[in-house]
C-alpha cells in the first residue's frame, strides 16, 4: 500500500509527515525512512534542508550553499543519496517505510525512488509526498496505485495507522 501527500511550492507536507512519524515510533511500529525539516532563518537567508534518517535519528543535510546571487537548485545529490542508503539499511525489519518526497530526482529514478520500489516489493507499506510538478513521473513510476491523502496530520496517522493494522 502507497499513499502520499501532495506539496507544492508554498505548501509543504514535512510537518504532516513528521508527526506521523514521531507517532508512529511512538506507537512502537518499525519505521524506516526519512523526514525533511528545514530551518526557518529570520535574516531572510535561504533555510537548511536537512533529512533525519528513521529510525537512527542521524541528522544529514542535503542542501548546499551556493551564495547569496544564486537561483539554482541548492540539492546537494551526493548528501540525498547517502540519506538514502543510511535509509535503506534500516528497511530490513521495518513495517512501515517513510520515504520524504517524490521529488526531481526521484522523477528521474534517483533519490527515494529504488527504496520505495523495494519497500512496495515487500508489502511494506509506503508514505511520502509528491511534488505537483512531479505528479505524472509519480503515477507513471506507481502505475497509479497510490492513494492520495489529504494534507492534514490526523488523516494520515489515521490512515497509516489503519494500513498497519490491515
Amino acid at each position: 500500500m502507497l499513499g502520499y501527500v501532495i506539496a507544492t511550492k508554498t505548501v509543504t507536507a514535512n510537518p504532516t509527515l513528521v508527526h506521523v512519524a514521531q507517532e508512529l515510533t511512538g506507537d512502537g511500529v518499525r519505521v524506516a525512512g526519512a523526514c525533511q525539516i528545514n530551518d526557518d532563518p529570520q535574516d531572510g537567508s535561504p533555510y537548511h534542508m536537512d533529512l533525519h534518517i528513521i529510525p537512527s535519528g542521524q541528522i544529514i543535510r542535503i542542501s548546499q550553499d551556493l551564495g547569496p546571487l544564486s537561483s539554482g537548485c541548492r540539492l546537494d545529490a551526493s548528501a540525498l543519496e547517502e540519506a538514502v542508503g543510511i535509509a535503506q539499511s534500516s528497511l530490513d525489519g521495518a513495517t512501515f517505510l517513510l520515504a520524504n518526497k517524490f521529488g526531481k530526482q526521484e522523477a528521474d529514478g534517483r533519490g527515494f525512488r529504488p527504496i520505495v520500489a523495494e519497500a512496495l516489493a515487500r508489502d511494506i507499506p509506503v508514505l511520502m509526498a509528491v511534488r505537483d510538478e512531479t505528479l505524472p513521473a509519480f503515477h507513471e513510476f506507481t502505475g497509479g496505485i497510490g492513494e492520495e491523502l489529504p494534507n492534514d496530520p490526523a488523516a494520515v496517522l489515521d490512515w497509516a495507522r489503519r494500513i498497519i493494522r490491515g
